[in-house]
């Protein structure tokens, strides 16, 4: 992030250019659909990936039964 602002400070935008430029309706749906394509993307190239391949992951195995101990009152209770 400090990377970022570095860069932004050097190419000349000051924050009230910014604070001006995100009051803009484009520059909000951008913040928003932008990392929200990303993530879509992200998905379909892991669909795109195991389809390809063919197999699925590694199946986990099932878990164990918790066992179930008797109970019944123990010495001096009840």
């Amino acid at each position: 992030m400090a990377a970022g602002a570095i860069i932004a400070l050097l190419a000349g935008v000051a924050p009230a250019n910014a604070a001006s430029f995100a009051s803009l309706p484009d520059a909000q749906i951008a913040a928003f659909m932008v990392p929200l394509t990303l993530l879509v993307l992200a998905l379909l190239v892991e669909v795109a990936r195991f389809a390809l391949r063919g197999t699925l992951p590694d199946q986990v195995q099932a878990r164990r039964r918790a066992r179930r101990y008797s109970w019944s009152l123990g010495h001096n209770e009840g």
